[in-house]
């Protein structure tokens, strides 16, 4: 099982404003944390500082606290269901921090308590003097020595992506001649940055495969594809990579994306995940928990929704995008708008944009979706009746969405929120939204950082997927079968 740690940016800005301080002291205080549990990767999001009051903490050069803090922390943890998390700085120091042996004697004799008391191990946590982020977690088991383990990242959520990776569990990667054009545009620091990242694409159709192509030959070196659906003839025009052959054997979408990445990436080590769940299913929502950073590639409200989640419950950025194209009634084109955001703590969630309508949710939760006739019978122009689309659509699509994460993570000149783009192809207008969620939202309010706590249930059985992944069975034998038959004929066994 491997371990990160997450918070917001306005945590973040909170903890830096107590820990690095004028005089260039050390620094101590508490804080909250919830679990984020995915299929590979337990997350520790912290969301509330218990800071010091007078008398409870002594800088002197480094710094210590009383028992009547620690007491008052853990009984705070407790009361609200948490785990404790222990945070000081290093202020000389930079990037991902070790543990000296009196900062490990004082995690170390808190750690027993700490967990009987709040049922969760305690989190330590080093903040460096450029605001970096080290985390490691403490389980206690009775009779064992009690030892830390380390977390892989700590992930700093907002407006911009910022990740402080483990130098061992994360290395920075091996530089390729292919990507010397790459680093050229952004430097090694920046390319050691996105390659380290853990990118999840859910939705491996006409837009997924042309981002994950593109995160591949940027050297991003761990793509995960989410996608139950397989390749099938009508997705020939739009699916990159697909072909005649994929479609005759019902191949599924991951698995023929997968095998062209590693072709095409310019990893050293490249990894390509293919999962073959949708993403309301509880082991491909999982599967999504274990990411750094989300691309929303699907074009229904109940994996919408179940990602919206996601970025804010468990802070996982999700960068989404969408494209509705429209003819009249003899064919020819009137309308084609594509769309690209980012949905993450401070920017404006999914449902806000109108990017699914929660009412249908629970429609498709029903199975109704799947239904032909209910929808015959919504309106001609509702956009789930509206399938009109062509390869360059999803190319400028893709382009955008590629654009939005480019530069949250690599926040050039310090602009990482650049706001949600529209693009009109008629017009060829692009139309930029810097607005916020409604006042009445819950997603960067109630449900923020509320990981496994969220008192919410986004996953559910989804027959469409367990049919698909049933057929692609059928299809399999058929194969085998009609092989075994052919090597039959010629005097082979198999």
């Amino acid at each position: 099982m491997r371990y990160s740690a997450a918070l917001t940016t306005t945590e973040h800005t909170e903890l830096r404003r107590h820990l690095l301080r004028d005089d260039k002291q050390e620094d101590i205080c508490f804080a909250l944390w919830r679990p984020s549990t995915g299929g590979e990767r337990r997350g520790a999001l912290v969301y509330d500082l218990v800071l010091p009051i007078d008398g409870e903490r002594n800088v002197h050069g480094n710094a210590s606290f009383e028992p009547e803090y620690f007491l008052r922390a853990v009984s705070e943890a407790k009361g609200s269901d948490a785990g404790l998390a222990l945070i000081h700085s290093h202020p000389r120091g930079f990037g991902w921090q070790g543990l000296s042996d009196d900062d490990a004697a004082a995690e170390g004799n808190h750690a027993a308590q700490t967990q009987v008391v709040t049922g969760f191990p305690l989190l330590g946590m080093t903040m460096a003097s450029d605001g970096s982020l080290s985390a490691r977690v403490w389980p206690h088991e009775p009779g064992h020595t009690i030892h830390p383990t380390w977390c892989e990242n700590v992930r700093v959520v907002g407006d911009r992506l910022a990740i402080t990776n483990h130098p061992q569990l994360r290395p920075p990667p091996i530089l390729s001649p292919s990507q010397v054009r790459t680093v050229s545009s952004w430097g090694d620091a920046v390319q050691a940055d996105l390659a380290r990242l853990r990118v999840g694409i859910v939705g491996a159709g006409s837009v997924g495969a042309i981002i994950a192509e593109a995160l591949a030959r940027v050297g991003v070196a761990h793509i995960r594809l989410i996608d139950f659906d397989s390749v099938k003839e009508l997705n020939l025009d739009r699916l990159l990579h697909a072909t005649a052959e994929d479609a005759r054997r019902h191949r599924s979408k991951v698995q023929t994306l997968r095998a062209a990445l590693l072709k095409s990436s310019t990893a050293h080590n490249p990894r390509v995940d293919a999962i073959e769940w949708s993403v309301v299913e509880e082991a491909g929502f999982r599967a999504a928990l274990d990411c750094d950073v989300l691309f929303s590639c699907v074009d229904r409200p109940w994996p919408r929704a179940a990602l919206n989640f996601a970025a804010y419950a468990h802070l996982i950025p999700v960068v989404d995008g969408g494209i509705l194209a429209m003819t009249d009634g003899s064919a020819n084109l009137r309308a084609a708008d594509w769309k690209a955001h980012v949905s993450a703590p401070g920017r404006k969630c999914l449902e806000c944009l109108e990017q699914y309508d929660p009412g249908l949710v629970s429609a498709e939760r029903d199975g109704y979706l799947d239904d032909p006739t209910y929808i015959k019978g919504l309106p001609k122009d509702h956009p789930l009746r509206r399938n009109e689309n062509v390869f360059p659509f999803s190319l400028g699509a893709a382009s955008l969405e590629v654009l939005q994460f480019l530069s949250m993570v690599v926040a050039p000149s310090d602009q990482a929120d650049v706001g949600a783009f529209s693009y009109h192809f008629v017009t060829g207008q692009l139309d930029r939204e810097e607005s916020d969620c409604r006042s009445s939202c819950l997603y960067g309010s109630v449900l923020l950082s509320k990981g496994d706590h969220a008192d919410i249930t986004v996953t559910g059985r989804h027959p469409a997927a367990e049919r698909e992944r049933a057929a692609r069975v059928v299809s399999r034998t058929r194969v085998r079968t009609a092989f075994d038959w052919m090597l039959k004929r010629i005097g082979i066994r198999s």
